[in-house]
């Protein structure tokens, strides 16, 4: 098994960005809006706003205890679409219960979307032409696999298989691995036992489902790239979809949990941000 470091890989786009933010005259703003007291939502922004500070890029956060009124956090995004100053804007997920998601981030300016939540963005991304800027999550993803790839001069890597919880996830990741030229297919993880000999033949495996051990060597061919993107807790540890220990003496390539998209999310995250500032 050879790990395929998320923090590695996301230190090498952040110096990058670093080094680019040091000769800008006017650093690009990411401006968050996080409402409640989720903790886990408290904790990735904490690491927004430092991986952010580390790399000179301005960092806004806006925050709103969970009785705030919608058209309140409407009326802000509004307000930060037209600051020139502002080149991203997130409203941090899950928002509370009853409020239109929909309706949130698609009020987000198509050019601060740096999330790539909304629906124009995503349209974008599902189009012929490429774009810079798409949805993080899969983006991150997608940089892992490009850097397992490149650093260890792997060929022949032709077949995908996404397993995951939704088909809207799915599809955007069929999208984002075309973008390597490999043919991926998603399996809902409730048909997992029905797709058991396609996962077993992908030479790429991506899993997004927030169950331990779903996934095992067992279930995967000799040489495969295992991308980890599910995250839960078990004995009060983070752990992810996959069941790493059995991989211990398996040949193959693995991003851990946590360790692995995480940081990269983050990473690819500030990566739009920036891209939408230099437009």
């Amino acid at each position: 098994m050879k790990l395929i470091k998320g923090h590695q890989v996301a230190d090498i786009i952040l110096e990058d960005l670093k080094n680019k933010i040091s000769e800008l005259k006017i650093k690009p703003t990411l401006a968050v809006i996080l409402i409640g007291e989720d903790q886990a939502s408290k904790i990735y922004v904490g690491l927004k706003k430092k991986a952010a500070e580390k790399i000179g890029m301005n960092f806004r956060l806006f925050y709103y205890n969970s009785d705030v009124e919608e058209k309140t956090v409407l009326d802000k995004i509004k307000e930060l679409n037209k600051d020139r100053e502002v080149s991203g804007i997130i409203v941090q997920l899950p928002l509370p219960q009853g409020w239109n998601k929909k309706l949130i981030v698609n009020l987000i300016d198509l050019e601060k979307d740096v999330d790539g939540f909304c629906d124009e963005n995503q349209n974008l991304f599902y189009g012929k032409e490429e774009c810079e800027i798409f949805p993080v999550f899969p983006k991150a993803i997608f940089r892992m696999i490009e850097f397992a790839i490149k650093e260890n001069n792997l060929t022949g890597i032709r077949e995908g298989v996404i397993i995951c919880n939704s088909d809207d996830f799915g599809r955007v990741m069929q999208r984002a691995l075309g973008k390597l030229s490999i043919q991926g297919e998603y399996v809902l993880k409730d048909d997992l036992k029905n797709n058991l000999e396609k996962i077993k033949k992908a030479d790429v495996l991506v899993t997004a489902c927030g169950v331990a051990n779903i996934l095992n060597s067992s279930m995967v061919k000799t040489g495969a790239i295992v991308v980890d993107g599910g995250i839960i807790k078990v004995d009060g540890k983070v752990r992810g979809d996959v069941d790493v220990e059995s991989f211990e003496n398996f040949d193959a390539f693995i991003s851990p949990v946590p360790g692995g998209v995480g940081p990269m999310t983050v990473a690819c995250l500030l990566e739009n941000t920036f891209l939408a500032g230099v437009k």
